[in-house]
């Protein structure tokens, strides 16, 4: 039987839905991480310096949550451990650096900057997952980390626009997009493989672990010397919202967009 035609039919019939409904999620995940780098730059601003903290309240949502479900289902878990414990440390380190930035340098650079997780994602994609891009795909990524060059001279010729030490926090935001990008490869892998879920869940529980055990070396000193007030709490509680909305909707909006990418194949290259 030919599916061509019914196919062809359906996607006509609901591209518009469909790129507005994709154009709406990415906007969605956009503003969930502009509330994330206000309430961290909110947090640096009151003079807090604990960002393994600040991340370690969002994976305990994450895992309280996911974890609630996931032990509602009594499902055992499809991917190794230690598989997760790897993509928990390296996310944490991503939150360490970029929520370190914020110290040294202002929120318009960090934000800016932190794009440079699309250049290091579409690198290691391409290298793992054997993901293929096109000329004017690689031509934009380009674009963008030529902007983002631009950035790193405004701040180090002084001109960042505010921040102590800007460079460094550049430098900061840099190395945290690395191990973000890692993150997101690795999070695209398991959720295209194994359950949403079951991934976001393993991301809060040994993300919590990691933080727990980072934090007691590095941060417990900070956290004593905080003079706590209501403002810091908001902060601090607007901060874990975001981020759980954030590792809410990212795996989704890839579940999303591999499937309309799986519909568009079998358009293109119908199975007779």
């Amino acid at each position: 039987m030919n599916w061509n035609a019914p196919i062809n039919s359906w996607w006509r019939s609901h591209v518009t839905l469909r790129t507005l409904y994709l154009l709406f999620l990415g906007q969605l995940v956009s503003f969930t991480l502009a509330l994330m780098s206000f309430t961290s730059s909110l947090i640096a601003d009151l003079g807090v310096d604990a960002p393994v903290t600040q991340s370690a309240f969002a994976y305990f949502s994450l895992a309280l949550v996911y974890g609630g479900v996931l032990l509602y289902r009594r499902q055992r878990l499809r991917v190794a451990w230690y598989w997760y414990l790897l993509l928990g440390f390296v996310d944490v380190q991503g939150n360490f650096l970029v929520n370190k930035a914020y110290q040294f340098s202002s929120i318009t650079s960090v934000t800016l900057l932190d794009c440079c997780t699309i250049a290091w994602a579409i690198v290691l994609t391409w290298l793992f997952l054997g993901t293929r891009y096109s000329l004017w795909q690689l031509l934009g990524a380009a674009l963008c980390v030529l902007g983002l060059g631009l950035v790193l001279l405004s701040d180090a010729g002084g001109d960042g626009g505010g921040g102590s030490r800007p460079l460094l926090g550049d430098v900061l935001v840099i190395a945290g997009t690395i191990f973000f990008a890692t993150s997101n490869v690795g999070e695209e892998f398991f959720v295209k493989k194994k359950d949403r879920v079951e991934v976001v869940c393993m991301i809060g529980v040994y993300g919590l672990l990691v933080s727990a055990v980072q934090l007691s070396i590095l941060e417990l000193k900070s956290l004593e010397s905080v003079e706590w007030s209501t403002n810091i709490l908001l902060g601090f509680a607007g901060y874990a919202a975001s981020s759980f909305m954030f590792y809410t909707l990212a795996p989704f909006v890839l579940k999303v967009i591999l499937l309309f990418a799986n519909c568009y194949l079998l358009i293109r290259f119908p199975l007779d």
